[in-house]
């Protein structure tokens, strides 16, 4: 499965229409063997994300959610087991990093505020 890419909502009629989403990064790691990678992605893309998400790295995403923080590990808990990790924090506008101008781009559009 190619784990990186960004996630639009189809309607494009919501495109910068948030209603209380808020941009996030969130990050796991899955520690124990065997666990399924594909049920913790499509729970954060389907469940957890407004349909604004995007991944350049394996286990870290930024996106768009109206979900509180406790909810998305709800969310996610039952993919997890005592040995893996997982964060995740609200973006604000400090910060920085080394991405090609079309990544910058896509968050700009997509998962700022």
């Amino acid at each position: 499965m190619n784990y990186r890419g960004c996630g639009f909502i189809q309607n494009i009629n919501r495109k910068k229409v948030y209603t209380l989403s808020k941009p996030y990064m969130l990050t796991y790691d899955l520690n124990s063997p065997g666990q399924n990678y594909d049920d913790v992605i499509k729970t954060i893309k389907e469940e957890i994300s407004d349909g604004h998400w995007c991944t350049y790295w394996k286990s870290s995403y930024l996106l768009r959610s109206d979900l509180t923080t406790d909810q998305m590990l709800a969310k996610l808990k039952p993919f997890l087991d005592s040995g893996d990790t997982f964060f995740v924090t609200e973006i604000v506008h400090n910060r920085q990093g080394w991405l090609s101008d079309k990544q910058w781009k896509y968050i700009r559009e997509n998962i700022d505020d």
